[in-house]
């Protein structure tokens, strides 16, 4: 399943980029987005999918280590997003998930994806 061609991360990103980096950040977010929804994607994929994996593939290349602040001699430098890696943020995650169709909060109809079945234990008296 294609979530975004590399042409279209090395755009949003405005530098030359290995194909083996773009790969690396696609599989990546999409494996981030399956365990999020299961197999909801499509493909092609839902509108506004390809939005939220781009943002997702760009921090996933730009901040790999998760650097939140560095030091350089008397300089400081704090970075003002907390999101690192491919960990999705809650607006990232709720508009995925409207984006293949489920609520996008929680609610007690919603604690997991379709694709789990439920578990349930009866208690009865001994």
């Amino acid at each position: 399943m294609l979530l975004f061609t590399t042409s279209e991360l090395t755009a949003l990103l405005r530098q030359a980029l290995p194909q083996e980096s773009a790969d690396l950040a696609h599989e990546l977010t999409l494996d981030a987005f399956r365990g999020e929804v299961g197999n909801r994607l499509t493909d092609p994929p839902q509108p506004g999918v390809k939005s939220v994996a781009l943002a997702v593939a760009a921090r996933v290349l730009t901040n790999p280590g998760g650097v939140r602040s560095e030091q350089a001699g008397g300089m400081l430098v704090s970075y003002a997003d907390a999101q690192t890696g491919v960990v999705l943020s809650e607006d990232e995650r709720r508009r995925l998930r409207r984006s293949v169709g489920m609520a996008s909060g929680a609610g007690m109809l919603d604690i997991a994806p379709a694709d789990t079945a439920p578990f349930a234990t009866l208690w009865r008296p001994t």
